[in-house]
This record gives C-alpha cells, sequence and structure tokens, in this order.
C-alpha cells in the first residue's frame, strides 16, 4: 500500500476531525443520553444498542453480543495494513451513576473510530472498533480478550475523562474477594452460647486486614465493606458478608497481597469456631504497561487542538486506580490517557463528578478526544519508524514485568 508524506497524513487528520465536527450533535445527543440512563455492568443494555444503532444508521454493521457478552460489540472498517483497535465503555456504578464519565469514553471511541471509517479507500490501515462492558466491576475486556478481541491488531487506545491532561495514568493491578462466614443462629439474650457469631468472624478478619494496612508497601491499597451483618440484632447471626478489593503495582505483588489478605480472612473463621466461603474473582485487573512512543504521540496530537498536558511523572502513586485496560496493556501495545473535563479535585467515583459529566466541558473532551485518538491512529497506520518503536517498547515492559507503574523512557 502507498504511504503518505506529512502533507498526505496532515490532510487524512485533518478530514478525520471535519468527520468528528459533523458527528459531533450525534455524539453529544448520545453521551447525554447514556449519562441520563446509567447502567451497571453487564447490564447496558440501552447504552450498547444507543451505540450499535447510530452505527446500523450511519451504514456500518456492528456485531452485537460479540466474544460472549451480551452487550459487547465488535465493527471493523479497512481492509490492509496496521491494525489498531479502539474501545469504548459504558458502564456506571451504583448510586452515583456516571461519576467515572463512561458516557464520554463511549462516544470518543465511536467518533474516533468513525472518522476514520469515513475515510474510506484512503484510511491506510483497519479498524476494530469495541464496545466492551463491564470495566467497574467484572473485566470485561479480560473476558473479551480471552475469546479473541485483541487476536492480530497492533495496538489498542482508548481516552478517559478527568481532572486534567495527561498521557497516562498510573493503574495499578487489582483483584476483589467475597467471603462469606458461616456460622450458628441462636438467641442473643437466653441463649447465646449455643450460637457461632458470623458477624464476629467477620469483624475480626475486617480488623486484621486494617492492621494489614500498616505494613504493606507503598502503592499497595486494601479497602471493604461489610455488605452482610446479620438480619436481627437479637439473633447470633449466622451468615454474614464482606466484599474486599486489593491493589498493587504489579500482578506479581497483587498475587503476594492476596496471599495475605487470605491470611486475614481465613483467621477471622478461626478466631469464632466458623466457616470461612472465601471466593477471589477470577478476573483479575492487571497493571497498565503504558506504550509511551504512542501516548506521546496522542499527546502531541492533543495538544495541537488545544489541550493543556500536566506530566505523568507529577500525578502521584495515591491517586493511582484501576482498569481492565491494563489486561489489554498485557497483550498488545496500549495506551490510556485522560482528558480534563472536570476541575482539578473533583473526585472520581463522587457525585460531583457525575454531574461534570454532563457538562459543557465533558462534551467538549469527549470531541476532542475523538479527535486526538483518530489522529494518533493515523499517525501509528502511517509511520513505519513509530510502529517499531512502540513494537519495541512493547517488548522492553513486557521483559521488565517487576517495574510496576511504567515511566516514561529518558530522552
Amino acid at each position: 500500500m502507498k504511504v503518505a508524506g506529512n502533507t498526505g497524513v496532515q490532510s487524512l487528520k485533518d478530514r478525520a476531525n471535519r468527520a468528528v465536527d459533523s458527528l459531533a450533535p450525534t455524539l453529544v445527543s448520545l453521551s447525554l443520553r447514556i449519562h441520563a440512563n446509567p447502567e451497571l455492568a453487564f447490564k447496558e443494555f440501552e447504552a450498547s444498542a444507543a451505540l450499535c444503532d447510530t452505527l446500523e444508521d450511519l451504514g456500518y454493521a456492528p456485531q452485537r453480543a460479540a466474544y460472549g457478552l451480551e452487550t459487547a460489540f465488535a465493527t471493523e472498517f479497512g481492509s490492509a495494513g496496521p491494525y489498531v483497535a479502539l474501545l469504548s465503555e459504558f458502564d456506571a456504578l451504583p448510586q452515583v451513576g456516571h461519576a467515572c464519565g463512561h458516557n464520554i469514553i463511549a462516544v470518543t471511541g465511536l467518533g474516533a473510530s468513525l472518522a476514520l471509517a469515513s475515510l474510506g479507500g484512503d484510511l491506510p490501515g483497519r479498524v476494530r472498533y469495541l464496545g466492551t462492558p463491564a470495566e467497574e466491576d467484572g473485566g470485561g475486556k479480560e473476558l473479551m480478550a480471552r475469546r479473541g478481541a485483541f487476536d492480530g491488531v497492533d495496538c489498542a487506545m482508548m481516552v478517559h475523562p478527568s481532572t486534567e491532561d495527561v498521557a497516562a495514568y498510573p493503574l495499578l493491578a487489582v483483584n476483589d474477594v467475597t467471603v462469606r462466614y458461616h456460622g450458628r443462629a441462636a438467641h442473643a439474650a437466653s441463649c447465646p452460647e449455643v450460637g457461632l457469631n458470623a458477624l464476629d468472624a467477620l469483624v475480626s478478619a475486617y480488623q486484621a486486614i486494617s492492621a494489614l494496612r500498616q505494613h504493606v508497601p507503598a502503592g499497595q491499597r486494601i479497602h471493604g465493606i461489610i455488605s452482610n451483618g446479620g438480619a436481627a440484632c437479637n439473633v447470633v447471626p449466622d451468615l454474614a458478608e464482606g466484599h474486599f478489593a486489593v491493589r498493587a503495582p504489579t500482578l506479581e505483588a497483587l498475587r503476594s497481597l492476596q496471599a495475605r489478605v487470605n491470611a486475614c480472612l481465613e483467621a477471622g473463621a478461626l478466631a469464632t469456631g466458623t466457616r470461612a466461603e472465601i471466593c477471589w474473582n477470577d478476573v483479575a485487573y492487571a497493571d497498565m504497561r503504558t506504550n509511551w512512543p504512542l501516548a506521546k504521540v496522542y499527546q502531541h496530537n492533543a495538544e495541537g487542538i488545544g489541550r493543556t498536558f500536566e506530566r505523568f511523572e507529577d500525578i502521584p502513586i495515591a491517586r493511582a486506580a484501576s482498569s481492565d485496560m491494563g489486561n489489554v496493556s498485557h497483550r498488545v501495545p496500549s495506551i490510556h490517557p485522560m482528558i480534563a473535563m472536570a476541575p482539578k479535585g473533583t473526585a472520581h467515583h463522587h457525585r460531583d463528578f457525575a454531574v461534570w459529566s454532563a457538562s459543557d466541558e465533558a462534551m467538549r473532551a469527549a470531541i476532542d478526544g475523538a479527535k486526538a485518538l483518530a489522529m494518533t491512529a493515523i499517525d501509528f497506520m502511517t509511520d513505519a519508524d513509530l510502529r517499531q518503536r512502540v513494537g519495541e517498547a512493547f517488548l522492553g515492559a513486557q521483559a521488565n514485568q517487576s517495574s510496576g507503574v511504567l515511566r516514561p523512557a529518558a530522552k
């Protein structure tokens, strides 16, 4: 295939940007529609349908219920050349709705994909556009990856709303566990000695985990809730349930921390004579291995349309989060940049962030994010040297698995 020169590349980018501008009313309307109807992991029926309906209205034929997940979807554009995966998320959180702004992520992926598709025969590569459910809980991307969603692609990209523009974000490995303690019910006043208190077991485990928190390395996190503590205060609880999550900079460190937390959970049962049913999630989220050559190209493109970036090195590790995009980054070169749409200090997973996710600033971020992703895909498709550097960085990250949250290489 013919590779465009600098003038040709810029022309492709200009055309993609004009396509995003022409789609802006549709993208904004769709984002606000998804925001107004928040749906939880694996239940994003209306959001998934709305995204697929939009594709079909514009003449494309997405595969619904793709890769074995009812709310996943996939579609492809282009016939030859480098293969780029673009991703949309669209699930929300319990009680606080789109307090992570996935309604923005939904339309940035859609807008970028449609902009690239609009290039028709001039598209210098191929695009696999994926709707990826259950990022907040369930690891949809990992489940899709196990079924081949990222097979054959050369890189994967998405953009996430935030309080600043930054080329990458520290994302930790995470897994969660549900524990159920089975005891014996009894009258709490007349014969408590007959009972085995499942709530006491859970409280003992919770306190042991709280003590453990003081003695884990920086960058590791443990947090949890008591989801069932009994039904009546005058009945010794025969069942208690808790839900905990553990995070660490690498999957290796995560496995070590899981073992320590597991011991705390077992100790609760041992101390009370109850039985512990400990169920770790089959899907662990991996740490994010940002592909820095690709991330820097995204930053250059976003700055070209007026975005101002913070330095990744200035993001404190204390603000680290987790995403199943990390799992993708262990399979193919990937980026997960952040785009500003809320004032600094606005906390993710808070109602205030949900409010900002429907703001004019958020809609501008969606349009800018779609443009920056489309331009970055064009650069990747047309620049063989960039593809080589991306590949070398990916192999280097794989070889340096214990390094944790990867920093950009020195210039």
